[in-house]
């Protein structure tokens, strides 16, 4: 039997952060929570970024995930935005690390194209297909914001990146535990150190 593993997406912004937690068993994929963290927009940026990382604290108590990942930030032509995005991703980032949390990160791109198939997909396409993989999450009360499908979508993106590493570590342990494999290695070693002498 599969093991279950809680995963927590976050998408961060300063002005909202969403997040979304799944359970992963094998191929099972299953939601769990979702929502947004919207900050004062009035407060002082050091007071916006202490929420984002107290609410992000909070949904881990409440969820107690396994294994956490975040989005990328995504440079844009204007600085002081990217470097806003920045502080907000960061202030996301350290409750997870601090929960002691291993923090996964992915770039937009890749995450669109594991959730639709297309690297270039529009924000309303990762939100119909988030509904079609994880069908509670569309039929939850507080209905399903963009920002929390986003974020649903990086830890799908997530259980998808884990499974296929997980998969390259088996059968590269597989391929050095095999009969003669250190034998193997060790007369490779010497014959590239002959060659290159």
């Amino acid at each position: 039997m599969m093991n279950r593993v809680r995963i927590l997406g976050l998408d961060p912004g300063l002005r909202r952060l969403g997040w979304g937690v799944i359970d992963a068993e094998g191929a099972r994929l299953s939601w769990v929570a979702h929502g947004v963290i919207a900050p004062p927009q009035d407060d002082d940026l050091a007071v916006r970024l202490l929420n984002l990382f107290e609410g992000v604290t909070a949904v881990i108590a409440q969820w107690q995930p396994d294994e956490s990942a975040i989005e990328e930030t995504f440079v844009n032509m204007n600085p002081s935005s990217t470097l806003k995005l920045g502080h907000a991703r960061a202030a996301a980032m350290l409750a997870p690390a601090k929960a002691g949390l291993p923090v996964a990160e992915y770039a937009a791109l890749d995450i669109k194209k594991s959730v639709v198939g297309a690297g270039r997909a529009e924000k309303d396409q990762v939100l119909f297909m988030i509904k079609r993989l994880l069908p509670m999450a569309g039929k939850s009360e507080a209905g399903l914001p963009a920002d929390a499908a986003d974020a649903l979508a990086c830890a799908v993106t997530h259980a998808h990146k884990r499974k296929m590493n997980g998969l390259k570590q088996t059968l590269a342990l597989t391929a050095r535990s095999a009969p003669g494999a250190e034998l193997r290695s060790r007369s490779e070693a010497l014959a590239h150190k002959r060659a290159s002498s």
